[in-house]
């Protein structure tokens, strides 16, 4: 089993290229189940998540040619309606492809997916939707069993919650639906703008109404088209907490500088200073960051929850108190105990967390409980005294692209053992 040995308290200097984002790349490759002809998709980060969806299509009979970064997906070939088991716990946005073989075939076969624990995160809003769209759906001991009853329609759809997976599923049933969708409070992550944008290149008729209202007008048909990922806006968030951590100076190229906003702010208020520059961002962080008072996590505009860990993280060792309230999910803080392994000084409760800074953390072996919990480790860790082992990695390897190989390039003593 893989490991990463971390010797903390060495100062992050250089430059770091962020890759596409993998909460863009995994819709649109699900979207291109929907097009006639070849969508070459660009900036692919290679992940573990990305390997999944890559396998999924593979199994549905697309021919896929992954060449990271590009990814060739041909759709003509697809000849499966169902998606085992084995493949949908992967990773939880396997379930996109729910809304995507409906649009195409008309009916899917699938289980829940699966993913990071993070308490419940139903898809109701998903299934609700689409049955106003004219899908009939059994749901059985774990796996739904859906197809179209008359024909696939458009409709007008208010949803709860911004869900941005929600959002993603009616985006791809009502591109080539019957009529108009309209969704409203749909998710307004960059994310969606960029699945938005790929379909539309496409030749679907999606526009924007106000905030947050999507409008779709149904067409016959898809066709191929290239497309480039958007950069990965919680990866640039991460290096940006082990830049503050250590001390260090990074360049962070290929960002969206209006997506970093929110994680700018809050490093802004710790005491880094921060220059944007054309798609590049600096951060300098002094010797000790001072705390952030208040980390909320919203839906976009607002922080984003996978940010959330690595900020709690670069808490830990910040002059002052800070608190985190988490709006999103019920689970978020299962990472929390391991933060204590180092030192930290942390109370949470619920969705709220409080972190009282202190002067230094020291070395611990720690396991990874999830992804963005993963990464809160690895920023504990450039910042220790000292050794620290982390196992379970597995879990990091489904965000973040050659982690190891990237802060090493930056002056971080980290490496990747068997």
């Amino acid at each position: 089993m893989e490991k990463l040995i971390i010797e903390g308290g060495h100062r992050l200097h250089g430059s770091i290229s962020i890759h596409g984002a993998k909460n863009s790349v995994l819709p649109i490759l699900a979207a291109t189940l929907l097009v006639d002809g070849v969508s070459e998709i660009d900036n692919c980060p290679r992940l573990s998540d990305v390997d999944a969806s890559v396998r999924i299509l593979q199994h549905l009979g697309c021919d896929v040619t992954a060449e990271y970064p590009m990814i060739a997906v041909h759709p003509g070939g697809t000849c499966r309606t169902d998606i085992p088991d084995h493949l949908m716990r992967e990773m939880r946005s396997s379930i996109i492809f729910l809304g995507a073989l409906i649009a195409r075939y008309g009916e899917a076969h699938l289980s829940y997916p699966g993913g990071c624990e993070l308490g419940p995160r139903p898809i109701d809003l998903h299934l609700s939707a689409l049955r106003k769209m004219g899908v009939h759906i059994d749901e059985k001991h774990g796996h739904l069993d859906c197809y179209i009853e008359k024909e696939l329609h458009g409709s007008d759809i208010s949803l709860s919650f911004p869900s941005v997976g929600a959002t993603e599923n009616i985006l791809l049933a009502a591109v080539t639906a019957k009529g108009k969708t309209v969704i409203r409070n749909a998710a307004r992550e960059p994310e969606i703008q960029d699945l938005c944008h790929y379909l539309n290149a496409c030749g679907a008729n999606i526009v924007r109404a106000g905030e947050g209202v999507l409008e779709i007008e149904g067409v016959p048909h898809l066709h191929g088209t290239s497309h480039r990922i958007l950069p990965d806006r919680i990866e640039a968030a991460t290096y940006m907490t082990a830049a503050a951590v250590t001390g260090g100076t990074l360049l962070l190229k290929n960002i969206d500088p209006p997506h970093l906003a929110p994680a700018v702010s809050l490093l802004e208020e710790a005491g880094c200073h921060i220059r944007v520059l054309d798609g590049e961002l600096l951060i300098d962080a002094p010797a000790r960051i001072r705390r952030m008072r208040l980390v909320h996590t919203t839906p976009y505009p607002g922080f984003p929850t996978d940010a959330a860990a690595p900020f709690l993280a670069a808490a830990c060792i910040a002059s002052g108190t800070s608190v985190f309230i988490e709006t999103i999910f019920d689970n978020r803080y299962g990472y929390v105990g391991e933060l204590t392994r180092f030192g930290a000084h942390i109370k949470a409760e619920g969705r709220m967390a409080v972190v009282e800074g202190v002067p230094s953390l020291s070395g611990a072996a720690v396991k990874c409980t999830d992804l963005r919990g993963g990464a809160a480790l690895v920023i504990a860790a450039l910042a220790a005294e000292g050794e620290s082992e982390i196992t379970e990695i597995q879990h990091i390897f489904r965000g973040y692209e050659a982690l190891s190989d990237t802060l090493a390039r930056v002056g971080a003593h980290i490496r990747l053992e068997q």
